[in-house]
């Protein structure tokens, strides 16, 4: 006969063992937001899931492809969901530079398509960015014409068809848009499409003033960079939302434009409130290791995930506990 403690402590045991199960189980359907949220859509202001719920993601945007190939795989992927806690990435494919996708398309293509195929298995939503600050109409259509016939039938895309346009004009920008976004809809009818706007990003009154017509599910992106976009910027996107704009932050941070200099704390806790309140979308840029501060790991960071917190700058540091929390301390804290 067994006696009452052994009863007690197998007992105890196929409950805690029935604890962890449920704690896998949970975690396992976080780390899914696809198969949570399914076919993104624009509701009005809003970025809305498959059951009308409107939905916020958060991610980090990898470096230039060009620059940092070594961190584009599957790998990397599966590390920023399991332990950053990321429900987007953007796959930042570098244009015009040496290795870019004028000058090596195929290589390029390869490195893009690793996050994007990661992100599918992994069950999490991607950017495919076309990382340009210049219009490149020939090149944009043949390759976005590809990856919507190549991906367009999966949840998970989301593109984003010009980086952050400089000093072109909103109807030259417009116009390319407009080009891009029929080219896109021929193959995949409605994943979002993100559109970028002059001066970084930043004119969003002027694509608020002049939006485009006639296509769905399209999201106009802000970039900011704290230590230098304050207030003014954020009133840019409250009127851009005032006249009916869906905003998605595609790319973010909180030192200067420059991608250097120290945090500025108290202007990226007010760029979090504000898109909190607000409900919008944001991706932290960048998975890099370039020797500046926006870039958020050391050269001693695997290329495959894996990285300790010797392995992240502050920026990063800073990323993944607003990733994990939903909260921004500050190093005094």
């Amino acid at each position: 006969m067994i006696n009452n403690s052994i009863k007690i402590y197998i007992l105890k045991r196929r409950i805690l063992l029935f604890a962890a199960i449920l704690f896998v189980g949970i975690c396992f359907v976080q780390a899914q937001p696809v198969k949570k949220h399914g076919k993104l859509s624009v509701n009005g202001t809003a970025l809305t899931d498959e059951h009308g719920d409107t939905v916020v993601l958060s991610g980090v945007s990898y470096g230039w492809h060009n620059w940092w190939p070594r961190f584009y795989n599957k790998e990397t992927v599966k590390w920023l969901v399991d332990d950053w806690n990321c429900t987007v990435v953007r796959a930042a494919m570098g244009v015009e530079p040496k290795k870019g996708y004028l000058d090596s398309p195929e290589w390029s293509k390869e490195k893009i398509e690793a996050v994007i195929e990661g992100a599918i298995e992994n069950d999490i939503y991607v950017i495919i960015d076309w990382h340009s600050h210049g219009l490149q109409m020939k090149g944009a259509l043949e390759f976005f014409e590809e990856m919507a016939k190549k991906y367009g039938k999966y949840p998970h895309i989301i593109y984003e068809i010009y980086n952050e346009p400089d000093h072109q004009s909103w109807d030259e920008v417009k116009a390319y848009s407009i080009e891009v976004v029929s080219k896109i809809r021929e193959f995949d009818p409605d994943n979002i499409i993100l559109i970028g706007t002059p001066h970084w990003d930043q004119d969003l009154h002027l694509a608020a003033d002049d939006p485009l017509e006639g296509f769905s599910n399209l999201m106009y992106t802000l970039h900011f960079y704290a230590a230098t976009h304050k207030q003014q910027l954020r009133d840019r996107g409250d009127y851009a939302m005032q006249k009916g704009l869906a905003v998605f932050v595609s790319e973010c941070a909180g030192m200067s434009a420059n991608g250097n200099g120290p945090i500025d704390y108290d202007e990226w806790n007010n760029w979090i409130e504000w898109m909190q309140k607000n409900k919008i979308s944001w991706v932290c840029w960048s998975v890099a290791d370039k020797n500046e501060t926006c870039s958020m790991l050391y050269e001693s960071a695997g290329s495959k995930g894996g990285w300790t917190e010797n392995d992240l700058k502050e920026s990063g540091i800073k990323t993944r506990e607003l990733l994990r929390t939903g909260k921004l301390t500050r190093n005094s804290e």
